[in-house]
């Protein structure tokens, strides 16, 4: 996130001003103190005031310098009211992180759980899951608070679609799915926040980076300078889904702007994106805070603004409330005097930032919730369990050659672990991570199960020769079975790296094709990375008999890698994204922003909704050690979509057969699907059941197949266990046209529910109640 040519200048820029950073932090670590004759009795302590009332009284007490300070991430103590010194800045992608500065890790809180990276915890398609996780994360997240070693303001998840598979980001995102984001980021923040109906907030978590942000290093075009062109229906159909879904569903308290432009105007300083989008239409509760130094970055970096001054007030009139930098304490004071920037101005930002720490707590002495929290739960027994779990369940098995898998304690003794990411512990935690509890490598998980052989058979991932390759066969030939835990890591994708290709880095390609020729017994290629691999030769290899990709599955990850190998568990995970082959990447910019297929200039489109040509796996894809079978019982056949004005009706009936969502009742148009999953196999094991829709085809909009629900379902062998899906037809059966407007097409529309099943229904049109 941090710009980094401009650490040294913001270090320096801070202590010129005194600003205040995590060491300003003392115990407590609240404001209004009653044993603080001066401030116990002021209103914006009275927790029995309204918090709109208290932050009224707050403001009117500040001066202008001291509303200044507190715009920053690392805003300044306010003595004579008893106001610590705050970090804003903490991380909890996966587990609590200490990547930004409001973390740190040691004493009483050596580590905390760290859970596989979200493109892994995604491959679930489970939204209990990720809502407990969440729950975990800010256990642990207030825990760290109240020892002092934590924020409150968590700015994670990070929601971006997974547009382009060489995005070394990628990893940190849902996929590239709108569906799939959209209810992750949801339950993940309802997990983090907590899910009650009051006004109060667990942690405060914050959806990023708004929006159309998925490119950062790529052929010489980085994210300070890139300009995404975006077409109306794709932010509509597409970028903005999973941040509505954050703010809509998740009732999230923050949303974070981007560093790059969308159309020629910078994410921050837009106020089409910022106030009117999502504080006008969401309507969102909370604040909207600048990716780090992306204020300064319009300035410095994009020449976009003439002064500093203008990048300041360009922001905060757009609908920025906090920077994460130092922009808006150098230069708000000048953007005022210079008649840019009103003080009201300062005063709206700063009610949404002192709004959510009011609802935090931070105002209430010390009657602050959860403070029964502490070092006793973090990394306790059943967090480490839930890690292992979402391991378990994250796991996609790819393919299963004769079921070769699971393999035999009996039958397979011994087992050669060959590969650099055999004995990895950090690559296995994937970016934005923590010091985690504990770790287990995969050959450490193995070797709980069986004897093993061990040979590394490259120097790292990047595998640039073969001095090792000779090791590594001759223990092939000795074992019963050979894995191979091959893939990548954060020399090959992360923040700021992009990959320039598909295929396995160096020679690793080469060691896996000579230590299958040279196993005895059946070989397992594991793959680590959060990106997809083009491994179309191990496809095609008949010495490869199962693949599996584990993503970065976290501090547990060689435990659940072992579990699956031998049985122990039955995988059940899907693939969150398209899997391309490597000359997909040769045919397609990265900086070519349109998901949509152009056959007239050759554009082939992106993600399985638009993309049409050769995959090495689909979306979706994953199998098991059982088989499932989904029945449909139930569901809609005909539906009447009421139009609720005369001029809704004409110019839907004339001109597109499509009606407006606007224009129409979507409380009434609540739809039910019920489907039984019957294991028809002989393991126990979880089902997904992915029920995706197409549309026809009106102004303009796409017809593509898309997923709009799913469920995930765990069935004896035997056994049956039936799903109920309620569709929301404004919400899961419109399409979006070329104007970015959403509506629901007329006619025949199809839902399928996987490769066989396929469920119609046809939508009709009437007058409805004519609102005035």
């Amino acid at each position: 996130m941090l710009h980094k040519k401009t650490i040294f200048s913001f270090s320096l820029i801070f202590f010129l001003l005194h600003l205040c950073t995590f060491t300003c932090e003392s115990r407590p670590p609240f404001a209004c103190d009653p044993s603080n004759g001066m401030t116990k009795n002021l209103p914006f302590c009275k927790v029995s005031l309204h918090i709109r009332d208290r932050v009224k009284d707050l403001i009117g007490r500040l001066t202008l310098q001291e509303k200044i300070r507190s715009l920053v991430n690392n805003a300044a103590p306010i003595d004579r009211l008893g106001i610590k010194g705050y970090e804003w800045w903490s991380e909890a992608l996966h587990g609590v992180s200490n990547t930004g500065p409001g973390v740190h890790f040691g004493g009483e809180f050596p580590g905390a759980t760290s859970f596989p990276q979200v493109i892994t915890t995604a491959a679930s398609f489970n939204h209990s899951l990720w809502e407990a996780i969440g729950k975990v994360v800010s256990d642990e997240g207030r825990a760290m608070y109240n020892g002092g070693s934590a924020g409150l303001t968590f700015w994670s998840p990070n929601v971006n679609i997974f547009r382009d598979p060489r995005w070394g980001r990628g990893q940190e995102t849902p996929g590239e799915d709108p569906a799939l984001a959209s209810y992750y980021a949801a339950n993940y923040v309802r997990g983090l926040q907590g899910n009650g109906a009051t006004n109060k907030l667990k942690v405060a978590a914050c959806c990023k980076h708004y929006t159309a942000y998925d490119l950062d290093q790529w052929n010489g075009i980085d994210r300070f300078h890139f300009n995404a062109k975006v077409s109306k229906q794709d932010l509509e159909e597409t970028y903005n889904v999973p941040f509505k879904a954050c703010v809509y569903e998740g009732k999230v308290a923050s949303i974070m702007c981007s560093y790059n432009q969308v159309n020629g105007k910078p994410t921050c300083a837009d106020p089409t994106l910022l106030r009117d989008i999502i504080r006008g239409q969401w309507r969102l509760n909370g604040y909207i805070v600048s990716d780090c130094d992306s204020v300064g970055v319009m300035y410095t970096d994009q020449h976009y603004t003439v002064t500093p001054e203008d990048a300041v007030a360009d922001s905060i009139k757009a609908g920025l409330d906090l920077d994460c930098g130092p922009y808006l304490a150098v230069y708000t004071e000048g953007a005022i005097r210079s008649g840019k920037l009103n003080e009201a101005d300062v005063d709206r930002a700063l009610t949404n930032i002192l709004t959510v720490q009011m609802r935090l707590g931070m105002f209430d002495g010390p009657r602050q919730p959860y403070l029964n929290l502490g070092p006793k739960d973090v990394c306790t027994p059943a967090h480490q369990q839930l890690a292992l779990e979402a391991a378990r369940q994250g796991i996609v098995l790819l393919q299963n050659r004769n079921r070769a898998l699971p393999l035999s304690t009996s039958r397979h003794r011994t087992i050669a672990v060959i590969g650099p990411n055999s004995d990895v512990t950090a690559t296995m935690i994937g970016n934005y991570a923590g010091v985690p509890c504990a770790y287990t490598t995969p050959l450490q998980g193995i070797s709980r199960y069986v004897k093993t052989i061990h040979e590394a058979g490259c120097a790292g991932v990047s595998c640039r020769g073969g001095q090792q390759f000779g090791a590594a066969e001759a223990a092939a030939g000795k074992a019963d079975a050979t894995v191979l835990v091959m893939g990548l890591d954060q020399s090959i994708e992360r923040e700021a790296l992009d990959r320039t290709g598909l295929l396995l880095p160096g020679y690793q390609q080469e060691l896996v094709s000579r230590v299958a020729r040279a196993s005895r017994g059946p070989v397992v290629l594991v793959l680590m990375s959060g990106g997809p691999i083009d491994v179309t030769f191990a496809k095609n290899d008949p010495k490869i008999a199962a693949i599996l990709w584990a993503g970065y599955p976290g501090q547990a990850g060689g435990t659940a890698i072992a579990d699956i190998l031998f049985g122990t568990t039955n995988p059940g995970a899907r693939l969150p994204m398209t899997w391309y082959p490597q000359d997909y990447v040769t045919k397609v910019p990265m900086s070519d922003m349109a998901m949509h297929a152009d056959p007239s200039r050759g554009y082939p489109g992106r993600t399985y909704r638009f993309y049409k040509g050769p995959v090495v796996f689909p979306f979706g894809y994953g199998l098991t050690y059982t088989s499932f079978r989904p029945i449909i019982v139930s569901g809609p056949t005909k539906v009447s979509v009421p139009i609720t004005s005369p001029k809704a009706f004409k110019n839907t009936t004339l001109l597109s057969n499509a009606i407006r969502v606007s224009h129409t009742h979507c409380d009434t148009l609540s739809l039910g699907l019920h489907i039984d999953v019957e294991n028809t196999g002989e393991m126990d094991g979880t089902h997904t059941v992915m029920v995706f829709a197409t549309a026809p085809t009106v102004g303009g909009s796409s017809s593509e197949k898309r997923l709009i629900v799913f469920e995930k379902v765990h069935v004896l062998v035997g056994g049956k266990q039936r799903v109920w899906f309620n569709i929301d037809a404004c919400k899961h059966l419109s399409v979006v046209d070329q104007f970015g407007i959403r509506r629901i097409p007329m006619g025949e529309h199809n839902l399928h529910i996987g490769d066989d099943l396929k469920h119609t229904i046809f939508f009709q049109n009437v007058m409805g109640e004519i609102k005035s």
